[in-house]
């Protein structure tokens, strides 16, 4: 890995994604461990899963390793023992990312087109299990990118920077080792998301006919069928999904088999098309990081429904403190105190406003609480 590029939109792009990108995945966090969005324990524990991964991309890739060279240049991060860490973590996190979301999708074909399989599979523990190995593989399997990285500058026998080992190129073992971290991210989850989302598709088109045949047969005419159009909305979801994984990850797979083809494995400034190319494939594949929880999440109806409920919830008990904040200095000021003596001789001046707050507490996790659970 190059030190951190300086240029004047990398600085701007990083920090708007880093801006743009940790709150959402916190909020994603948030909302989805609560488990009021409709959804199963299942599915609940692949996305909180994935929005934990793209927060971790995003803290090491672009937090430790690009914004804190542009901001705080020659910090102890840039010492090449901990920038070799973290570039561990960054492709540990990102390989992790990429196979959850292939987990997630073949979670879905065998909760769609395999019901014969999907009490078995698509259960709490079977997902615990399946993230808890991506996980673990996904540090393992990118423990030797440690030892791969040289300094660029040695000052004062203190190593500065990462870069490449030579030998990367030209050993045959590291380079072995380079085509089957390519296979393993990206390229195999490519083919396996559009494998599945296309055999899933196919299932939801066959069952959609048959269903609508039946219908026609039975009332006479074409109505409307809600599940049906539940089942366009998974299919434009799929597509999503699949559509902005690849299009995202195209521009770093383009650089990397360039690379490969062309054996040019140098660049001379920043200024170089092939860094900016290098550069560019890496900001959109960190893009992915930032919407997924999107594509996943956001779009759901409930999700968001849930995230105004929590603003609105928010606001309210900002009132309830403002209430309390003035019946606290009427306990302070004994002329207030008096003035109102009668209407909270009974329960006190913060006895309205505590109630308030217990009502509103309780009418949010009472709505909350009475939706029907459903799987998109």
């Amino acid at each position: 890995m190059h030190a951190p590029p300086t240029g004047l939109p990398y600085v701007i792009y990083y920090t708007a994604l880093a801006t743009i990108a940790i709150p959402a995945n916190i909020v994603a966090i948030a909302i989805l461990s609560r488990g009021r969005c409709g959804l199963s324990r299942c599915i609940t524990q692949y996305l909180v899963s994935m929005a934990v991964m793209d927060l971790l991309v995003i803290l090491t890739a672009v937090i430790v390793n690009r914004l804190s060279g542009m901001y705080f240049p020659g910090s102890f991060l840039s010492i090449t023992p901990v920038c070799s860490v973290s570039n561990v973590l960054t492709f540990a996190a990102r390989v992790s990312s990429v196979w959850l979301t292939v987990s997630f999708t073949f979670d879905r074909f065998i909760a769609i087109s395999c019901q014969r399989l999907k009490t078995k599979y698509c259960t709490e523990r079977t997902a615990a299990m399946v993230i808890g190995t991506i996980c673990t593989l996904g540090c393992l399997t990118n423990i030797p990118f440690y030892f791969m990285h040289e300094p660029i500058y040695v000052v004062d026998n203190v190593p500065w920077y990462c870069r490449m080992k030579e030998i990367r190129y030209t050993s045959p073992a590291w380079t072995a080792f380079d085509w089957f971290d390519c296979i393993l991210t990206p390229c195999l989850p490519f083919v396996l998301i559009l494998l599945l989302n296309a055999l899933t598709v196919r299932h939801i088109l066959a069952a959609s006919r048959a269903r609508r045949r039946l219908r026609a047969h039975s009332n006479g005419e074409t109505q409307c069928d809600l599940e049906i159009e539940s089942r366009k909305k998974s299919i434009i979801l799929l597509f999503t999904i699949s559509g902005s994984f690849i299009l995202l990850w195209m521009t770093y797979v383009a650089q990397f088999l360039r690379v490969r083809i062309v054996k040019d494995f140098t660049f001379q400034s920043f200024n170089d098309p092939r860094f900016i190319l290098q550069e560019s494939g890496n900001m959109l594949q960190l893009l992915s990081s930032c919407t997924n929880t999107f594509i996943y999440a956001a779009v759901q109806r409930k999700f968001r429904e849930e995230l105004k409920k929590a603003e609105q919830l928010e606001d309210a008990e900002c009132g309830v403190d403002g209430i309390l904040d003035d019946s606290a200095s009427s306990d302070n000021n004994p002329g207030l105190h008096r003035a109102d003596s009668s209407r909270n001789q009974a329960d006190g001046p913060r006895g309205g406003a505590l109630r308030l707050r217990r009502q509103l507490t309780r009418q949010h996790v009472g709505v909350a609480t009475s939706s029907s659970r459903e799987e998109f």
